[in-house]
This record gives structure tokens, sequence and C-alpha cells, in this order.
């Protein structure tokens, strides 16, 4: 137990020696969030016990700064600060033990100290130091009273005393690493709303009530409006043409905790509307909850360019349609001057109108949507089919195909079904025509196409349509076509490549 006290520096040694330069002890210091320590629960319950061990009236955890001492936990005392002038803590902050003075009366550092003359009439301290493992020096934890302990501090109560001034280190470090930990999360939601505020677009986030909490500084640059609290509160910023429509779509998707995702015309600080692509994505919080964040771009160029294409592609998609109307009215016309050419001109008229029904299916009308296999052929067969009656069943694979590749496929078995129902099963009432479709291995895909019961025709040779069947499945679409008569009847195999299905 030290009863004098060795010097670290000459200057340090005096109790009213402040910091080298003026604010270098509060800036020592204000990394451990020292005012919100003030009348701690936990530093009042290291005080409160410290005197309770000690045997003494008065206790206190003292926070040295450059001009004054303050009694952030207290036991006894009633001031909770004194100047640092006649601090005993200045003292005791910087040794490696306890600073104990047995009665400071006798002893000639403190005997004309305010604190042992005037009214405080203090006698007997001992402090711990408040150090921490970096070295920097806070204050003390110290007991005091107004009567002389010439025993000092027994074995029990130095120890005791160490252990509760490492709890109170402890105390200051862990303040000091949570608002380290609060500054850094601050910088770097500052950080992250200034990144927001640079994007083009409008960011936003929201709870899983969709209670909307956040929007970047480009929504008043865009709308100059109140940002919306809730989805009702959307009305006033989306076009009433989109707006219904659009809001069930977002609460469906908050419903199921699923990416939304909606085209509709933002209302700017003007007035006028601008078509904006909005996007939400749900996120799971660590506690179980969940947050919604979103963005709002703008899109109003790219689509009116898209719907002047629309415009166009819908006028040329009319004008082949047309184009292929004449054509087969030409044919016709020419057939009727010729008897001999009926025949001929029938069989092309056919073709060309096969054609119309692939360039309906790719075409961009508005009135077809789909792009699948299946989709196509329901096309070719719909002359054959009805709906109470299916002369031509297609299943299997559904691969979805492109526009390129519908001409050739539209051929093909447009052929197939022509000659089937000439010299095939569908010749008669009752006969079908069975279409399956799988994959033959990761590139190809195979088409078999079925008439049960037909038996081998006899050619003069390959004509024209087994030609056209073969220039379009090995030229166009890549692959290969093989006729397979058997007891059971006709079997069309076709491999397909399915890099020229996908364009």
């Amino acid at each position: 137990m030290d009863t004098l006290f060795e010097t670290k520096s000459a200057d340090a040694n005096r109790p009213d020696a402040a910091a080298s330069a003026p604010g270098d002890r509060a800036r020592e210091l204000a990394p451990f969030g020292i005012d919100s320590l003030e009348d701690d629960f936990e530093l009042e319950s290291i005080a409160a016990f410290a005197a309770k061990l000690c045997g003494t009236p008065n206790a206190s955890v003292t926070i040295v700064e450059e001009r004054r001492q303050r009694f952030l936990a207290r036991h006894g005392l009633e001031s909770n600060e004194t100047p640092r002038s006649v601090s005993f803590c200045a003292h005791a902050m910087q040794g490696d033990e306890l600073f104990v003075v047995p009665d400071a009366t006798k002893d000639p550092r403190f005997a004309d100290n305010d604190l042992v003359t005037g009214e405080t009439h203090l006698r007997f301290y001992a402090g711990a130091p408040l150090v921490t493992e970096d070295g920097t020096e806070l204050g003390a934890l110290c007991v005091i009273d107004t009567e002389p302990h010439p025993e000092g501090l027994n074995e029990l109560q130095q120890e005791g005393l160490r252990v509760l001034a490492r709890s109170a280190v402890r105390r200051f470090v862990n303040e000091r690493e949570a608002l380290r930990s609060r500054d850094q999360a601050k910088e770097r939601a500052r950080m992250l709303n200034l990144v927001l505020d640079s994007v083009p677009g409008i960011a936003w986030s929201a709870d899983e009530d969709l209670t909307f909490d956040f929007f970047n500084a480009r929504w008043d640059e865009v709308t100059g409006a109140t940002p919306p609290r809730s989805a009702d509160d959307w009305q006033a910023h989306i076009h009433p043409d989109e707006f219904d429509q659009s809001r069930l779509k977002l609460q469906e998707a908050a419903r199921a905790k699923q990416v939304y995702e909606d085209e509709w015309r933002l209302r700017l600080a003007d007035g006028s509307y601008r078509w904006a692509l909005s996007r939400a994505v749900p996120i799971q919080l660590g506690n179980g909850r969940w947050r919604w964040v979103g963005t709002i771009i703008d899109i109003d160029d790219a689509h009116r360019l898209s719907e002047s294409r629309d415009l166009l592609a819908r006028e040329l998609s009319h004008r082949i349609k047309n184009i292929f109307a004449v054509v087969a009215s030409l044919i016709t016309l020419s057939a009727r001057r010729d008897p001999d050419l009926r025949y001929f001109a029938q069989e092309m008229t056919d073709k060309i109108a096969a054609l119309g029904r692939a360039h309906e299916f790719v075409a961009p009308t508005g009135m077809v949507r789909e792009n699948t296999l299946h989709g196509l052929l329901d096309q070719i067969f719909a002359p054959y089919n009805s709906q109470h009656e299916q002369r031509i069943t297609v299943t299997g694979s559904n691969p979805t195909i492109q526009g390129r590749a519908a001409t050739p496929l539209a051929l093909v078995f447009h052929e197939l079904a022509t000659n089937s129902a000439k010299y095939g099963v569908l010749a008669n009432e009752e006969g079908v025509v069975d279409v399956t479709i799988s994959q033959a291995d990761h590139d190809m895909l195979r088409i078999e196409w079925h008439e049960p019961g037909v038996a081998p025709l006899e050619t003069g040779g390959e004509g024209f349509g087994s030609r056209l069947l073969k220039m379009s499945v090995e030229g166009q679409m890549q692959g290969r076509i093989d006729r397979q008569w058997s007891e059971d009847g006709l079997s069309v195999v076709l491999d397909l490549s399915l890099a020229a299905l996908a364009g």
C-alpha cells in the first residue's frame, strides 16, 4: 500500500497541473462519454459498495478534468465537483497502486488543502486509479472519511477496492465502445444517405406494414411534395389510371413477401406525369421483422420510344398481312383463267395461309401473347381441330421459340398436316395424329409426328413437299428429319436445334 506519491513527471505531480495544451485533457476524455455516465446506476452501485467495504461514510467515482474533478457517482457526498487544485484523485490516478492518506492533517502535501481545512473536514482518503489498458488516466475510485484511519485499509479492503476500480474502468471502456459503435453506425448511415441522394432515381424504405419512413433527396427534387406515409397516400402521386392496380400489386407483394415491380406515371412538381419503373425488395432483419427498400426510376423516354416502335411494328404487321392476302388473291385469280393451275394454286394458297398464321403468332399486334412451341402448333393445326374435336394432339415439352423460328416450323407442320389430310389418317373422319415433344439431348429437341395405321405410299421419288421439309429442317432449324414406316404406321422424327428455336 502506497502512502507516499511517487511522481511520473514533475509537472503531472501537481494536482493543479493543466494539460500541456488547452483542450488536450477534454479530447482525451471525450471518447468515454463522461456526461452520459453522470449518476450512472452501475457506477453508483460501485461507489456505494466501496464505502460499505471500507467502512467510510463517503465514496466517489471521480473523473479528473483539466480544471476540475467531477464526482460522476457518489455516496454520501453532496457536491458533484471541486477544483482540480484541491483534488486528491489527481494524485491517485497517476500511481500504479492504491493511494492512501491515513490522516491528511499530518501529511505535508494536504495539511493546507481546502478540503482538509474547510467544511468538508477530510481526514482519511484512499483511492484506486482508474486507468485503461491503453494508459488513459481517467480519475480514481475513492473512499473518504472525516475521521483518520491510522491503520489504513486491510488486505481484503485493498483487494476489494482494486476489483471495484477495474469494474468502473470496464464501465467507462464499454461506454466508449458503445459510443464508437453508435458513431460508426451514424457515419455509415450518413454516407449511405449521401450515396442515395446522389443516385438519379428516387430511393425509399418502409417497415413491413408499408409505413414509409425514408425518401432520398431526389423525391423532393422530382415531386416537390410531402412524401407518402402509407400505400393509400400514393394516390396523390400516381396517375389515376394506374393507382388502384399498382396499390393492389404492392399490397399483394407485401403479403407474400415477394419482389414488387410495376410501371406507372409519377406526378411531378409541375403537375405533369412521367412514366416510372417502381421496384421494391423485402428484406428480413435479424429480429425476424421485415423491411422494404425500393426505387423509382424515370423510364418515360424509353417508354414513349417503345410505344412508338410498337405502333410502327403493328403497322408493318398489318401491311404484311395485307401482302399475304393480295398474293393469295392473285394466285386464285390466275388459276381461274387456267383450270390446270387450280391444284397448284390451292396448294400455294394453303401454304400462304400457314405462313400468315405463323406471322400472326409472332406479330406484335397485341392480340397474340404466347411465344411457345405449343402455341405456334395450335395456330397451325387450328383448321384441323375444333373445340369439340382434336384431330392433332400435342403433348410433352413446351419450349419458348423466337419469331425467326416460327416461319420454317409453320411450313414444316403445315406440310405434314396437308399430306396427312390427303393421304394419311386425317383423310378419314376418325383419324388422329399424335405429336410428342421431348428433349433428345442437351442441345436438340425431338418432335415425333405419328400417324397410326398408315401404309407406305408408292411415289415416283422425292417431291416438292419432301424437299421443302428437308430444306426447312436441315437448313433453317439446323436439324434432321427421318421418316419411319412400321406396322404401327408412319412416324416422322424431327430433331431440331434448341439454339435455332431460341433464335
